[in-house]
């Protein structure tokens, strides 16, 4: 049974995250000939003021444009 586990920021729309599940869920049953129906996926959503790059929070950094 694959288990795959996502940490991501948060501030995805519900859509995307169903996409990114389905698209996981196809790679593994591609690589691994795994069953459709053994294939679990979990996203964990990470609140901006605790995911850090450089030590600075994602949530005071700047977005580019």
């Amino acid at each position: 049974m694959p288990f795959i586990r996502v940490d991501i920021l948060e501030g995805r729309s519900e859509e995307m995250k169903r996409q990114l599940i389905t698209e996981l869920t196809d790679a593994a049953e591609r690589a691994l000939s795994a069953p459709r129906e053994t294939i679990r996926v979990v996203l964990t959503e990470i609140p901006k003021q605790y995911w850090a790059v450089g030590g600075t929070p994602m949530s005071e950094r700047q977005v580019k444009k």
